[in-house]
């Protein structure tokens, strides 16, 4: 009756609790009996009771929508406001973050803290002590706190910024354009601004980072993303480092690995609020939203604009458009799916499990009976 993994998850716990044959009998019953209560039967429609069962505790979710975390106040989006963008696949979210786990030898706290100090984003605004612009030679002066980085600096403004010159003078950075006569103030300004947020240390997109302890692990949690370099560091354990941004996950690693992210992350955000939430019901989101090899957000532009069905289409939003569009083009509904048959009063195909299945038998040899049947239905 139970599946394998199952089964051998029984053996692991039994063993790992010195359980006896009787003890070991109870747990699989038990297990069996939740097993039988998760099941569903053929007909059941599984797309509705997905949708009632995530739509119909996202309505608490606005109670709690923002969180912050550590003293340097990083701000986390959660509740609803982060199952929309989850949903509907922002690919700009409001607090992209990473969770950087370390390798034994760095799982320390002094090391973490090092290594969260040492991947933060450091701009010439950070380390410049003062700043000013020389209106009259059309130059910029930096003078940096720590004097001793100044050749650093002038060479990476340089690599960053064509057409311009960095000379160090005294205690000073000069930075000035090459062509001086075709720059006014405004656009002197605007150089000053571009050199001031120059990444020279750190790494570019990790604006700040809180280290914690949890499950005898470190972990350093970040405000901003840059997952492809985090995971090139040698302190960093790649197997469990990952990123709340789902187009960088799946950049990196492809729409499997972005799948299980959108699975993640939303049963995440219910799990904060105390809502318990079925996994399968939100897997079968996740596989809607990938199932093309792409993220497509459950929208206008996405699964529910993608529809075959016209009248489906126009159910859900801008009606007028699709029916309009439907008919310049001739296009035919064929009623196949559930909100069209809904919507003109038919019983609709729809449920798990409810199929026509023909089987084509071969015929006997001998008697020249049919062994299966010809057809069955």
């Amino acid at each position: 009756m139970l599946p394998k993994k199952i089964l051998d998850e029984i053996e692991k716990v039994s063993r790992e609790l010195n359980l006896d044959e009787k003890q070991k009998k109870k747990l699989k019953e038990e297990v069996e009996r939740e097993y039988m209560k998760c099941r569903f039967e053929a007909g059941e429609s599984i797309g509705i009771l997905t949708a009632q069962t995530i739509a119909e505790p996202a309505t608490q979710l606005t109670m709690r929508t923002y969180h912050v975390a550590g003293s340097l106040g990083i701000k986390v989006t959660l509740g609803l406001p982060r199952l929309i963008e989850i949903f509907d696949a922002k690919k700009k979210i409001e607090s992209p973050m990473m969770m950087i786990y370390l390798k034994k030898e760095w799982n320390t706290k002094e090391k973490a803290e090092e290594f969260a100090n040492k991947i933060i984003e450091k701009k010439i605004y950070d380390l410049a002590k003062n700043v000013s612009m020389d209106l009259f030679n059309h130059t910029i002066q930096l003078e940096l706190k720590d004097k001793r980085k100044n050749e650093k600096v002038a060479k990476i403004i340089e690599e960053k910024i064509k057409n311009v010159k960095a000379k160090i003078k005294e205690e000073y950075i000069v930075v000035e354009p090459k062509s001086k006569e075709e720059i006014n103030i405004a656009e002197l300004q605007k150089l000053k601004d571009e050199v001031l947020n120059i990444v020279v240390e750190g790494i570019e997109g990790v604006v700040a980072a809180v280290v914690r302890y949890e499950d005898n692990n470190w972990i350093i949690q970040t405000l901003g993303t840059n997952l492809e370099k985090v995971l090139g560091m040698e302190e960093v354990d790649e197997t469990k480092t990952y990123s709340n941004d789902i187009y960088e996950v799946y950049k990196l690693f492809g729409i499997e690995a972005a799948r299980n992210l959108i699975t993640k992350e939303a049963y995440k955000t219910m799990q904060e609020q105390g809502l318990d939430v079925n996994m399968r019901y939100l897997y079968i989101v996740a596989d809607v939203m990938t199932w093309s090899g792409e993220i497509m957000s459950i929208g206008r532009y996405g699964v529910a604009g993608a529809k075959h069905s016209v009248l489906a289409r126009a159910a859900f939003e801008e009606t007028i458009k699709h029916l309009a569009r439907a008919a310049i083009k001739g296009e035919i509904d064929e009623l196949k799916g559930m909100f069209e048959n809904v919507m003109i009063g038919k019983v609709a195909p729809t449920g798990t499990g409810m199929f026509e299945l023909i089987v084509r038998g071969r015929r006997h040899e001998s008697s020249g009976e049919d062994k299966g049947g010809n057809e069955e239905e």
